[in-house]
């Protein structure tokens, strides 16, 4: 059985696994899903100054104090910004670095640098109109039900500008560790996700694509669960 540590996306929380956690609990494999500091049942410690270098340091706090090891570390969206720099820092703790859906930079480049100019305009401004260093929320997938949504849509909260602004810093130990891609083929204007789908099977790693928006951990577990286990049994 596998150890799973999910870093989860943009204005999430670990909370937003549940579905996840009860699958592949129930196969006997052991979930950790971290939430970030200022989201989530942590949304009350949000600051300025948080942003990608908490977020790893919060993911890096469970691998070390959890005493985890043979992990199969998973970064969804934003996650993988967190995801990539947290197997840099300790690859001996990682047994497979996955992704889904998610942005996974090289050394130096953070979130902005990774999406079209007009959407880092749109980020830049939402977060002026707002309180200067929050972004509000994007929209949940348009195939997310009215029950979903009703669960999701409180618990999604601002999530601080520095989190998209602050550079992943990489030593090179991240590119030894095996690596995932999971591609949801429900593509979004601009897809911005193709470009490291692209990435992934150039570079040999192990792809899937899942018939799904976004969010499967929301819209699509058991088709998600699935995935997560081939991943298991390759690792």
């Amino acid at each position: 059985m596998a150890t799973f540590v999910i870093a989860h996306g943009a204005w999430s929380g670990g909370w937003s696994w549940k579905k996840i956690r009860e699958r592949l609990g129930a196969r006997g494999h052991e979930v950790f899903t971290p939430t970030y500091t200022g989201l989530g049942e942590r949304a009350h410690l949000a600051r300025p100054e948080y942003g990608l270098e908490t977020h790893v340091q919060d993911v890096l706090g469970v691998l070390e104090y959890e005493d985890l090891s043979e992990v199969i570390l998973l970064g969804h969206s934003y996650g993988g910004m967190v995801a990539t720099v947290a197997a840099d820092r300790a690859p001996q703790r990682i047994r497979r670095l996955a992704y889904l859906d998610a942005f996974a930079p090289r050394d130096g480049q953070c979130l902005l640098d990774l999406v079209a100019p007009e959407e880092r305009a749109r980020r830049l401004a939402l977060a002026e109109e707002g309180d200067g260093w929050r972004m509000a929320p994007s929209p949940p997938p348009p195939d997310t039900s009215a029950e979903d949504m009703a669960w999701i849509g409180p618990r999604r909260v601002p999530l601080a500008l520095k989190s998209f602004q602050e550079p992943a810093k990489l030593t090179g130990a991240v590119d030894k560790l095996p690596r995932s891609y999971i591609y949801c083929t429900k593509a979004r204007p601009g897809d911005v996700f193709r470009q490291f789908r692209e990435r992934a099977h150039q570079e040999g790693w192990q792809c899937f694509d899942i018939e799904a928006s976004h969010s499967p951990n929301v819209t699509a577990p058991d088709a998600l669960t699935e995935i997560l286990e081939k991943i298991a049994a390759a690792s």
